[in-house]
């Protein structure tokens, strides 16, 4: 019987790789995480520090019957989200102390899927070669997406199961209490800006440049397509939604789900604007009858201030998914209305 183990289980990605895999007939699902989810029929969640190697290889020694990884981790650095890629040794670490004791502790391995970004190419940097392919050049600098790759397909020569690499762009998924999720940046920034009541006003210098972003549940179809489809084999693959928008022309739709008044784009630093908000947050959680989660764990403010301000066109080119068999494809527009809705529906924020 075919078993998936996730890395990083709780994340905007992880937790969209169990519900994928756990839903396949006759797999079993092992989740990885820091915090420990809840277990299900053919899931179950084992709470390890990844950081920890010996750690690590004894919690993961009894998964024998293992045959798939999907690495999902991160660890987020300090200060703006576009140095996060020089978090090299955190990011390395969860990778290496995961896929070494998995590969110890089962004989039946047969692919892990790496998921890395757009990052790859330099796109939290500045203006790059779009759109990006697969084997463009890296850019100059450190990129802990670099180690991670070279790392994995140095450790898989000569073994018995190969890899797959996904490079999804900006992670859309219904994730609350996940911070590193584009959703909840945009479903708290628009729910505070009514409360005081202000219009939503495009918070940064990105109004008019090419963007792409990559829905959670897409994202976990490429994986699933990823880890079992022979072509993917020792190969990186492009996944973002298969279009690309504006914020110019996405902003009116998403100001309508909350039915509030547009302004004209106003940039600002959402970490400063939001530094002294969470008294607010508190008050709107009783006011509105929310669910009770923190201000400080709900949304990743640096995350945002990095996608509104990437005033470049930010494009990778995904047809060699399609020509390797992943055909799978996301309104961005619609996907923006559905999570922002089920944000509200489900009572995140007002």
């Amino acid at each position: 019987m075919p078993a998936a183990v996730v890395v990083g289980a709780q994340g905007v990605i992880g937790r969209y790789f169990v519900e994928k895999f756990a839903a396949q007939p006759g797999w079993n699902v092992v989740g990885l995480s820091r915090r420990r989810g809840a277990d299900a029929a053919n899931v179950r969640h084992i709470s390890v520090d990844l950081q920890d190697a010996k750690a690590a290889e004894g919690q993961l020694a009894g998964l024998a019957d293992a045959t798939h990884v999907l690495f999902a981790a991160f660890q987020p650095g300090s200060g703006a989200a576009a140095d996060y890629a020089k978090n090299i040794a955190g990011n390395l670490a969860l990778l290496v102390n995961s896929v070494s004791a998995l590969d110890k502790a089962s004989s039946k391995l047969e692919r892990v899927v790496l998921v890395t970004g757009t990052k790859y190419y330099g796109s939290h940097l500045g203006p790059f070669k779009t759109p990006a392919r697969e084997d463009d050049p890296r850019h100059a600098g450190p990129n802990y997406y670099f180690d991670q790759i070279d790392w994995l397909t140095a450790f898989q020569k000569g073994k018995r199961w190969t890899w797959s690499e996904l490079r999804p762009q900006t992670l859309c998924g219904f994730a609350p209490g996940t911070a590193m999720s584009l959703i909840p940046v945009i479903a708290v920034y628009a729910a505070i800006r009514k409360e005081l009541g202000l219009p939503l006003a495009f918070p940064g210098k990105a109004w008019t440049s090419l963007y792409q972003v990559t829905d959670s549940t897409l994202c976990a179809d490429a994986a699933w397509w990823a880890a079992t489809d022979p072509r993917c084999a020792n190969q990186a693959y492009n996944i973002t939604n298969g279009d690309y928008f504006r914020w110019q022309h996405v902003w009116p739709a998403i100001a309508k789900v909350f039915d509030m008044p547009m302004a004209e784009p106003q940039p600002h630093a959402l970490v400063e604007f939001m530094r002294d908000k969470a008294p607010l947050w508190d008050a709107m959680v009783k006011k509105h009858g929310l669910q009770p989660l923190r201000f400080d764990e709900i949304v990743a403010w640096p995350f945002g201030d990095y996608v509104f301000n990437c005033n470049w066109d930010v494009m990778t080119n995904v047809t060699k998914s399609r020509l390797h068999g992943f055909h799978g494809a996301v309104d961005s527009l619609e996907m923006f209305q559905r999570l922002l809705a089920r944000f509200r529906a489900e009572k995140i924020v007002p």
